[in-house]
């Protein structure tokens, strides 16, 4: 959810021509690009961050209608969590062919492409009869989202420079935190008002609104010659996180990461992974993922501490609305209501920490982020393990968690770019989002596990599960029979007892999302420290 950009790679054949370069005027700032933020940068990034508002609020519009789906269709919850899954596979899948897409066919005509297939998508999920279908569909709307955001990375990065990319996205990052905020209110308010099927018919004139935006206002694309497909690198790759990221989601499912249902497609795509490793490695030129990339430390570090940092805090992150339903019956609406602070702490830090990369190198903002995450996460464990809803001390931890969010997301991009030359911006792009995207659903699924594992040793939990179960299969209104809970555990305080023993169920996942969030302390600290004074010949 950033920002990245590129110059066209140069062409394998000697007598290829070069690239299109982003026009720097004669009197521009350090490497020919301006020193400020000309109204024609803009122009092209409310472009981009327009098509990246739709993608983000589509993901967490749709985890709001988990429950509307299970009541449309007469589903299960296992089976409606794949119109999530399935879109985060296809999502995974197609991320690695960006870099190789983006220097054939030009950023331009893939991002159009790309919001072509995505709105061909919604249409389809809005119109779908069964649940299979709507999966189906999410899997389609996924492979046009896939290419959004690290395509919205290498335009803004192509046209700002490295220079002024910190200041640009401190501007920029400000609505692309918001929403995740609007998703939760925006889903609720259109399902309570309307229709679940609203929530994806309200991105087509929105992403045709951007398509038509996007012929007008993006430079015209001047792709380089043919450079030969890694067909062999796609087969490997794209099939193998795939796999990998398909056990991990059955994780929470299975309870264990010893279930043969994990273990299986977790050896698949692993195997498939390293067999890409060293395909890439061996590969004289252009290989889908240009793993030569890490012996720039830059690189390594950086990927390193985008992987930790998205397993850590977005694995915790995506529990903090279930907090607030299962703990405390807040609707999706009011849970989305309630994280308000930290998008706002969010975008206060973003808005002030862009100059500060240009100025000063990422790598001190990106320490002190982190340090803020950790006090804020921490103040929310204890919170949590008080069992208050939403005292001071909640809305004071959420806000300093969006304060160290704001230091910390955007400088590691920043980081990334600032340490590849024009031509290999591409795939260092396709690197860092296939690093947030394992890292994210690696620690997602493994937070929601250890999660699953405290309500199951809880008899409280369960009981009051079964409960539910009773009360939902005999419809509203109608008694159950205490009777068929388990060791009929429903003494006086049972109600306190339930929601003790869930505080302390998320209270040990925190505990756990602190401890990792720390870790990314070590390749941290390694990031530089100096402001960029031109782009590296890596």
């Amino acid at each position: 959810m950033l920002s990245n950009a590129m110059e066209k790679a140069h062409s394998a054949a000697a007598d290829a021509p070069l690239p299109a370069t982003p026009a720097r005027p004669p009197d521009g700032g350090e490497g020919g690009y301006p020193d400020k933020l000309d109204a024609a940068l803009l122009r092209i990034s409310g472009v981009c961050i327009l098509a990246t508002i739709m993608a983000i609020l589509d993901v967490t519009v749709v985890s709001v209608a988990q429950r509307t789906f299970i009541a449309e269709f007469g589903s299960s919850q296992a089976v409606v969590a794949w119109t999530m899954t399935g879109y985060t596979l296809a999502l995974a899948t197609v991320i690695p062919l960006t870099g190789w897409a983006a220097d054939r066919f030009g950023t331009k005509r893939l991002f159009v492409g790309s919001i072509v297939a995505f709105l061909f998508g919604s249409l389809l999920c809005a119109l779908a009869s069964t649940i299979l279908q709507l999966i189906i569909f999410r899997v389609i709307q996924g492979v046009g989202g896939g290419m959004l955001l690290p395509l919205g990375f290498m335009i803004l990065t192509r046209e700002a420079g490295p220079l002024r990319l910190g200041r640009l996205m401190s501007i920029l990052s400000i609505p692309m935190l918001l929403a995740p905020i609007a998703g939760p209110i925006l889903g609720g308010w259109l399902i309570d008002t309307s229709s679940w099927r609203w929530i994806f018919l309200i991105n087509l004139p929105v992403g045709l609104l951007t398509i038509a935006l996007a012929a007008i206002v993006f430079p015209r694309d001047h792709p380089a010659r043919s450079e030969t497909f890694d067909l062999v690198g796609a087969l490997l790759l794209s099939p193998g996180l795939a796999t990998f990221l398909f056990a991990v989601s059955s994780i929470p499912r299975c309870g264990t990461v010893a279930d043969r249902r994990v273990l299986l497609p977790a050896a698949v795509g692993l195997v498939l992974i390293a067999a890409f490793v060293v395909h890439a490695l061996r590969r004289a030129d252009h290989p889908l993922i240009d793993l030569r990339l890490f012996a720039n430390p830059v690189i390594t570090h950086a990927n390193v501490t985008m992987m930790i940092f998205a397993g850590s805090f977005f694995g915790a992150g995506l529990l903090l609305p279930s907090y607030f339903q299962q703990v405390w019956h807040y609707t999706p609406m009011q849970a989305g209501v309630h994280l308000i602070p930290q998008g706002l702490g969010a975008m206060l830090t973003m808005r002030l920490t862009g100059p500060l990369v240009d100025r000063q190198g990422p790598g001190k903002i990106v320490l002190v982020g982190i340090g803020l995450i950790i006090a804020g996460l921490g103040g929310f464990v204890y919170g949590v393990a008080k069992q208050a809803p939403y005292q001071p001390t909640l809305l004071i931890a959420l806000a300093i968690m969006g304060l160290g969010m704001g230091c910390t997301m955007m400088p590691l991009s920043v980081a990334s770019v600032q340490a590849l030359a024009p031509a290999h911006i591409a795939r260092g792009t396709t690197l860092m989002s296939v690093s947030h995207q394992v890292g994210g659903s690696v620690g997602t699924a493994m937070m929601s596990m250890v999660l699953t594992n405290q309500f199951n040793r809880s008899e409280n939990i369960l009981a009051a599960n079964k409960l539910a179960a009773l009360q939902q299969r005999a419809g509203p209104g109608k008694p159950v029979d205490p009777s068929a809970v388990p060791r009929q555990s429903l003494a006086p305080d049972f109600a306190a007892n339930v929601v003790h023993d869930l505080s302390h169920a998320y209270t040990t996942v925190f505990v756990i999302a602190v401890m990792l969030v720390a870790l990314t302390l070590i390749p941290a600290s390694f990031l530089p420290k100096k402001p960029a004074i031109q782009t590296p010949e890596v």
